[in-house]
């Protein structure tokens, strides 16, 4: 395990932003971190797992120990006559697993390619898109604890899932290291295709029948559509969670405003598209300073230069602000602070 200091994050962040961490180290093995764990040197120092740096923002240097998690390696560990049970180590590129899945017939996270980052984010976040969510799909999550260097795995009711959150998110955030992702997946494809636009989208395709890998280029097309490349222009993808609100406010909101978008969540809850809201209140295609809200999607905040961490935080705190005062409805942030 090499230690690195004074290194350039830039590389490492999708908004491409100008910070340095104090120190820097490649966990490209468990050898690695049980060897970082018994360095007493860094044990009383603030410590960032970083895996794509796709749903961060920095807004300062890091001034502890950059842990870059490079764990690889994907398996076939068990079947049953319905599901795979697939082990993916944390570091390994999310949208490369998911097309290593779909290569081998392993149905359930189509609806998921594209999605920038790395496995051992996919709990941590319960990313989702297009009518899935991983957490459906997690069978357990093996982490080692940073503190004490033991082994502990999740199960699915243990991770605590929630809207783009889970326990590695909240109450044991920064404690545990992912190692890797057990994911249990079907053999027989039950394909979500009515969310967003992704029939439409097999149409244009012309696609007759369906795949799961029929699926996967249409959400590619999509999300190409609509979405920066973050090595074009710095970006992390959806900035804000869609908010969720009461049945009852959301019907009072559509009194006022009979366009806005709705989806029910369970009984007594609504979500309501975030992405309307910011465009609702101007803000879609606007530029302040280096950065700006992205011309084809509200959601995203984009990094057109030099921006600094604190001018992008700036723009997000404008806007949660603006949407506030407009529909009385509190929009939390999807991206990690540091």
């Amino acid at each position: 395990m090499k230690i690195k200091e004074e290194i350039s994050l830039k590389p490492y962040n999708t908004f491409n932003i100008s910070a340095n961490a104090r120190y820097y180290t490649e966990l490209e093995s468990t050898e690695n971190i049980y060897e970082f764990i018994h360095e007493k040197k860094f044990q009383n120092i603030p410590q960032l797992i970083l895996g794509g740096g796709s749903n961060i923002l920095l807004t300062g240097n890091f001034d502890g120990i950059v842990l870059k998690n490079q764990l690889m390696g994907v398996r076939l560990i068990q079947e049953t006559p319905e599901h795979y049970f697939i082990k993916a180590s944390a570091g390994e590129n999310w949208h490369r697993f998911v097309l290593y899945c779909i290569e081998n017939n392993y149905a359930g996270l189509e609806n998921l390619s594209l999605i920038p980052g790395c496995v051992g984010a996919s709990p941590m976040q319960n990313i989702g898109a297009y009518g899935v969510e991983v957490k459906d799909l997690i069978h357990e999550v093996e982490t080692i604890h940073l503190g004490s260097g033991q082994t502990q795995v999740f199960d699915n009711p243990s991770c605590k899932f929630d809207y783009r959150s889970s326990v590695f998110k909240t109450s044991y955030k920064n404690q545990f290291i992912i190692t890797s992702v057990i994911f249990k997946l079907n053999k027989k494809p039950n394909y979500t295709i009515t969310y967003g636009s992704i029939e439409e989208e097999l149409d244009k395709m012309g696609i007759k029948e369906l795949s799961i890998r029929a699926i996967s280029d249409a959400v590619c097309r999509i999300r190409k559509s609509k979405l920066p490349n973050p090595s074009e222009i710095g970006n992390a993808g959806s900035f804000f969670k869609n908010p969720v609100v009461p049945i009852k406010i959301a019907e009072e909101l559509k009194e006022h405003y009979p366009d806005i978008p709705i989806y029910t969540v369970n009984p007594t809850n609504c979500k309501l598209a975030a992405g309307w809201l910011i465009e609702k209140c101007g803000w879609k295609g606007k530029t302040i300073k280096n950065c700006g809200v992205h011309t084809k999607q509200a959601l995203v905040l984009v990094n057109y230069g030099n921006a600094s961490g604190k001018d992008i935080l700036e723009l997000a705190n404008r806007i949660i602000a603006s949407v506030k005062d407009t529909f009385h409805v509190e929009l939390e942030k999807e991206v990690n602070i540091i």
